[in-house]
């Protein structure tokens, strides 16, 4: 069924199998499993996971011990107090204990750098296998799986391997050391009083129960928040990937509106979390501290009955506290395990994907034959793209492609000539019918022979991000060995040989991510070079040429021809002025074969297609070669371009050079006939390939833009609504007298040789080199100095100083209320120590009534502080969550925004690629949140404990407090080594895996080619040498951290041992009551274990600052600073544009002039091309124009004012530009039309869009697709049909 009206404009680009997929994935987590966690550990891993779990039990068996040895030291401490043993015997006992705990520390400390190093290098092994399986699944399925899941594929994969990493590391072994201590703790807590320990825990059955429910209800808001941000992630990648575009179009503020729209959903779905986990938080510290009530209670009981010893209570009710102090520390540590099993679901739901269907290895046939001879025979062919299922491309077509011979198919956008191609290349199998190749049934052979044996050459010219030289080099399998002279003569078929020059690596020139640092021309021309190199038996050229200006495309040609003589080559192309007098021709409409048969006699037929057809240069009839028409000031020299006529002479066209103080004509017809079309014409720019400023002309010609006066069919409003569609006149162009010569492609290439010797003479008078250009910059903007060098860790102080600016005054209240709360948090600790002590103080009091009565007192008090604890520690969490999350909002909606506003030449530097760019506003944001949300509260009342314990026990002891203070500087000097070595460890690794990121990204972006060219396997290595390289830091990373970590971790049990043994010494000497001693001590050990605790998040601290400081980089770029930002002048319709002295070089390609003193005028209502070979500058006067870029020297002016003054948002509404290749975002397609129109605007109403459908000739396409399904990807799509949206 066709969809028509609205429906079919809705159909949305964002494919419904990107949607399938997600809902796939969606459902795996929602039921993930903890064991998910473990989906990609292999029989190699068992060994290392092996040693964590042993190394983490161990250590997590310490600190239970430490409980026995506190408690028999309190139970000392406590008979002093009661004077059943003198002072020398308790300093004596107390010291054999304190080298108890000291020796418990130095283990402490081995083991607990074993294994957290065997964590973290368990962390890396789950993502290198992750990723390795991503690789190879995705390497391994079809294409259509591709064209299903194409949009967004990439960027939020590699968040999920980073969260499945972080998971699986040091929180998953924190997990696990945290439960051995509960666990450990529990049992020993039993073993001494099993009475006690059923009082004192009797409320953690219910307790569990209630966290369990609040962990369930995260689950969904994870997934959901996941989902949200995926769309952002989208956003995103579209708009940065098209930058060009939505500068062009305006588009900023459409694409800032849908990015903060995609954000504030996430948010709202983190912020459900935060608040459950908040909850769950607060609760577990409400019982921690309640079980004090019931447990001293019944302990003092235990006391007075003769049942148990003070030494034995306080060791059994040590090693509860332990228990639950601990459970309280697993909290936050389950919200990286939830989202590490997520993310452990998600990508095996990925990878199941991949194994269902046909995969490369089941559709791969296993004959190889000795040789190709190139008979390609077609039997009625039927096949419809998986997308669009309802939609046949081929229809029962029949073709032979005979060995030796090369044919033609031309057709229509959508026609399926595309298509043929991509069949032939077994990226899809046929519906039905049969391919044959040298009598082969396609599907019988073997897929990489088949590829070998034929290379596709498409319009969209894939380059990767190397080198010229090695991008050539691919046409050939054995590439690795290919010689830098072996390129010489693929070279020269492409006339890239002045393009090489010229450059300033010559061919070790990097093209850039996509070869973006080439023109549209330069990368088809290096395309064929490539397949030169290659010279398979078949060759497909796939609108190989559109690309080249006429006269590169004729030369093109002529080598192309020449060097496939005797060999099958196959050309797709619109451009009928291609076909030789003998080519066999096929001429294709909506998937069949409508006309077929030899070039000369489909010419001279009544009833051909040719000239019918929009063709740029139709046959002539005689068959010969015309003449051109050359002024006699030019009549001595050859000229490059070889323009043939439209009807056998050039028709009244002018070619008319432009000189910087004079015009004269070159080309052209004979006076009488330019007079006799002098009412009519339009303007061709023509460029040399060097952009000479000697060389310029113009030329008329046909129009291709339908008649802005026929517009009855559309609506009244519409022309009017869009202010880039207008009526033109024509202009006149002089001529002086012309007199004929011949011009053959030789003749061409000897012009083109001596015009780059003339550019060097030119230069040299000028004192200027092509390799070497002054640069000047009139523009008052300049581009920033970079932040931002791989390794550079903001400070922490300087990320947190952020905060305050960043956020609004409703939300700064919000902050200040947090951090009340926090503070009020802090001071409970050492409240609580205080109330401890006397509590413990009650077990050498004599009488039982009176122990009774102040056990009962002071367990209530703790009762009172746990509730006020509780409350503070909720709305601590929950506030500061909201703060975080609305400041990394924030900062993303200001980075993103300052991302669209720089100017074009940042987004060529190397450091701010896509995959760069897109990491930081995804995975960096949300880690960079946890810096506010998680952990500046637990170091901020780590901190005030800290000092309020100090204070206090200053008051009450000086001395053993000063003892305890003498620790500071060495736990400080651990704590900042570890914290240093963690951050540039974490900067190192965070390095590494954007490489491999943006290796996987090339590989499944340009996936089409890579199969084409058969480089998987070199893929394949690079991806895999890549990802070791990323082990191999990690590795490194684990070992230095976890020396560090251990030695902080030792430090704790030493300072407890000495704090224990210097009170011993105070206390036997009667400098201070045992009352105090035992304040503060346990004031000084709750101070440092919310310190210890604090400490422990060090590595997560390490990693957030280095994600933190490379979005703050993006959001201390340059505001509104640029050149688009200098103008201010508005215009209310475009006039007459001048280009005069125009200099300009990419900042990119510094020592490579693209315009040199350029002087050009397009007069208003004309229609001007701008013509000339690969490279020459063509599409940089359009970048110009549209103020992409500003001149080094020169202006630009429109109505007499240049555009350097005017308002860039004005300039830009008044053009519209259609680039070479088009771009479509994932929306939907009436989105796509009216992309970044004003909402309510006349020119977005479905009639104005349907308008502009029918005006592009796209309209019949779009009611053709089905309202069930939603078609191809912009990227999978024929370019000619992806075009005609921007259009």
């Amino acid at each position: 069924m066709k969809s028509t009206g609205k429906d079919s404009m809705e159909i949305d680009l964002d494919q419904a199998g990107d949607r399938e997929a997600e809902d796939d994935n969606n459902a795996q987590a929602k039921f993930a499993r903890w064991r998910d966690l473990f989906n990609f550990t292999s029989k190699a891993h068992v060994p290392v996971l092996t040693l964590a779990l042993i190394l983490s039990t161990a250590s997590g068996i310490v600190i239970p011990a430490m409980a026995v040895f506190i408690g028999k030291i309190f139970d000392y401490f406590t008979a002093f107090g009661a004077e059943k043993i003198s002072g020398p015997d308790l300093k004596n006992k107390v010291s054999t204990y304190a080298l108890a705990l000291l020796a418990l520390g130095c283990a402490s400390g081995l083991l607990n750098a074993l294994y957290f190093s065997f964590w973290m290098v368990f962390g890396e092994l789950q993502a290198k296998t992750a990723r390795e399986g991503l690789f190879d699944g995705m390497l391994d399925k079809d294409m259509e799986w591709f064209d299903k899941r194409k949009a967004g594929i990439d960027t939020r994969l590699q968040s999920f391997v980073r969260e499945l990493q972080t998971g699986t590391s040091q929180p998953l072994g924190l997990v696990v050391q945290y439960t051995v201590t509960v666990v450990v703790a529990i049992g020993l807590a039993f073993y001494y009083s099993w009475s006690l320990t059923l009082v004192t825990l009797a409320i953690v059955p219910i307790s569990a129960i209630i966290c369990a429910k609040l962990a369930a209800q995260m689950q969904p808001n994870v997934e959901a928040q996941a989902k949200e941000l995926a769309k952002a992630s989208k956003i995103v990648n579209s708009a940065l990937s098209a930058i060009d575009i939505v500068k062009s179009f305006n588009g900023q503020d459409a694409e800032n509106w849908q990015y903060a729209e995609a954000i504030r959903r996430a948010a709202k779905y983190y912020l459900t979390q935060a608040q459950a986990n908040a909850l769950q938080i607060g609760f577990i510290r409400f019982v921690t501290l309640e079980i004090f009530v019931s447990g001293f209670w019944f302990g003092s009981h235990l006391v007075n009955t003769g049942s148990k010893n003070s030494g034995d209570v306080l060791t059994c009710f040590w090693a509860c506290l332990i228990a639950m102090q601990t459970a309280d520390q697993l909290s936050p540590q389950f919200l990286y395990l939830e989202k590490g099993r997520a993310a452990g679901a998600t990508l095996t739901a990925n990878i199941i994907q991949m194994e269902r269907g046909r995969k490369i290895t089941n559709m791969n046939g296993k004959i190889i034959p000795e040789k190709c001879g190139g008979d390609v025979q077609v039997h009625n062919i039927a096949f419809s793209y998986p997308s669009q299922p309802n939609q046949p491309a081929l229809k029962k077509a029949t073709f032979h492609f005979r060995a030796g011979r090369t044919t033609f198919l031309i057709g229509e956008s959508g026609s399926g000539k595309s298509t043929l191609g991509n069949l032939l290349l077994r990226f899809y199998s046929p519906s039905s019918g049969d391919i044959l190749l040298d009598g082969y049934p396609i599907r019988t052979l073997d897929i990489r022979w088949i590829r070998k044996n034929i290379t596709l050459v498409q319009q969209q010219s894939v380059l990767f991000n190397e080198t010229i030289f090695k991008n050539i080099a691919f046409g050939r399998e054995d590439h690795i060995r290919v010689r830098k002279d072996e390129v010489k003569t693929a070279i020269e078929a492409a006339s890239l040989q002045y393009t090489i020059r010229d450059l300033p690596n010559g061919l070790d020139t990097v093209v850039g991510p996509r070869g973006n640092a080439m023109s549209g021309g330069q990368r088809q021309r290096i395309a064929i070079a490539r397949a030169r190199l290659g010279d398979a038996p078949i060759l497909i050229l796939d609108e190989a040429t559109s690309a080249l200006d006429h006269m590169s495309k004729a030369l093109t040609m002529d080598a192309i021809r020449s060097w496939r003589q005797a060999k099958t080559t196959i050309i797709i192309t619109h451009d009928t002025s291609q076909i030789g007098q003998n080519d066999f021709v096929y001429v294709l409409k909506d998937g069949e074969i409508i006309q077929e048969g030899i070039g000369r006699m489909l010419k001279q037929s009544e009833q051909s297609l040719f000239g019918n057809r929009s063709s740029p240069v139709k046959f002539p009839h005689t068959g010969q070669q015309q003449p051109l028409l050359l002024s006699k000031e030019q009549s001595s020299g050859p000229h490059p371009y070889v323009v043939p006529s439209q009807s056998g002479e050039l028709d009244g066209s002018v070619l008319t050079e432009i000189h910087p103080k004079r015009k004269r004509s070159i080309f052209g017809a004979t006076i009488d006939n330019m007079e006799s079309r002098s009412s009519s014409r339009r303007s061709i720019s023509m460029l040399s390939p060097v952009a000479l400023p000697t060389q310029r002309w113009t030329r008329t010609q046909a129009s291709i833009f339908p008649d802005p006066q026929n517009s009855d069919s559309m609506p009244s409003n519409f022309l009017d609504s869009v202010e880039t569609a207008r009526a033109r006149n024509y202009r006149n162009v002089g001529v002086t007298e012309m007199k004929p010569i011949p011009c053959d492609g030789m003749t061409a290439a000897l012009y083109q040789e001596n015009a780059y010797k003339r550019a060097r003479a030119e230069s040299r008078r000028r004192n200027l080199t092509l390799s070497t250009v002054a640069i000047r910059l009139p523009w008052p903007y300049r581009r920033p100095k970079r932040v931002w060098k791989g390794r550079q860790i903001t400070p922490l102080k300087q990320i947190l100083k952020t905060v305050w600016p960043t956020l609004a005054w409703k939300d700064r209240l919000i902050l200040i209320l947090g951090f009340f709360c926090a503070a009020t948090s802090a001071a409970a600790t050492p409240i609580f120590a205080f109330v401890f002590a006397k509590l413990l103080g009650t077990f050498f009091l004599v009488e039982n009534s009176q122990r009774v009565q102040q056990a009962r007192t002071w367990s209530l008090s703790v009762l009172a502080v746990a509730f006020v604890d509780a409350i503070a520690s909720y709305f601590m969490h929950c506030l500061l969550e909201r703060c975080g999350q609305v400041w990394v909002d924030a900062l993303r909606k200001k980075a993103f925004k300052r991302i669209l506003d720089q100017p074009k030449s940042w987004f060529d530097e190397d450091d701010n690629n896509l995959t760069h760019l897109t990491g930081c506003l995804d995975r960096n944001a949300e880690e960079m949140r946890n810096l506010l949300g998680r952990f500046a509260a637990p170091i901020f009342v780590a901190v005030i404990t800290t000092y309020m314990a100090v204070l206090w026990s200053m008051i009450l002891s000086w001395r053993l407090a000063l003892v305890g203070l003498t620790c500071a500087p060495y736990m400080y000097i651990l704590i900042s080594s570890f914290e240093d070595v963690s951050s540039r460890w974490e900067g190192r690794t965070n390095e590494a895996a954007t490489i491999t990121n943006g290796i996987f990204t090339e590989t499944f972006s340009n996936i089409r080619t890579v199969r084409a060219l058969t480089l998987e396997p070199y893929f394949h290595k690079k991806y895999f040498d890549s990802v070791r390289d990323t082990l191999r830091i990690g590795l490194r990373r684990s070992a230095y951290s976890g020396i560090f970590f251990g030695l902080r971790d030792s430090s704790v049990p030493c300072v407890t041992a000495l704090i224990f043994y210097y009170g011993a010494v105070l206390a036997s000497s009667h400098a201070y009551t045992v009352q105090t001693i035992f304040t503060v001590i346990t004031m000084l050990l709750f101070s440092l274990t919310s310190a210890t605790e604090s400490m422990a998040s060090i590595p997560q601290i390490s990693s957030s600052r280095s994600t933190a400081s490379q979005l703050l980089r993006l959001t201390r770029l340059p505001y509104k600073a640029s050149h688009e930002h200098m103008g201010r002048i508005r215009l209310a319709h475009p006039g007459p544009i001048n280009f005069k002295e125009m200099t300009f070089t990419y900042p990119s390609r510094p020592t490579f002039p693209v315009l040199r003193s350029l002087n050009l005028s397009l007069a208003p209502g004309t229609s001007t091309a701008v013509v000339g070979a690969s490279g020459c500058g063509k599409s940089t006067i359009a970048s110009l124009l549209l103020a992409l870029y500003p001149p080094d020297h020169g202006t630009i002016t429109m109505n007499g004012v240049p555009i350097s003054k005017l308002r860039v948002q004005t300039l830009r509404s008044l053009i519209a530009i259609v680039p070479q290749q088009p771009t479509l975002f994932p929306a939907t397609i009436a989105d796509n039309i009216a992309y970044a129109l004003p909402e309510g605007s006349r020119s977005s109403s479905l009639a104005a869009i349907r308008a502009a459908a029918r005006a592009a000739c796209i309209d019949a396409f779009i009611d053709s697709l089905p309202s069930a399904t939603t078609p191809q990807s912009a990227t999978a799509a024929p370019a000619s049909q992806a075009a005609k949206p921007n259009a």
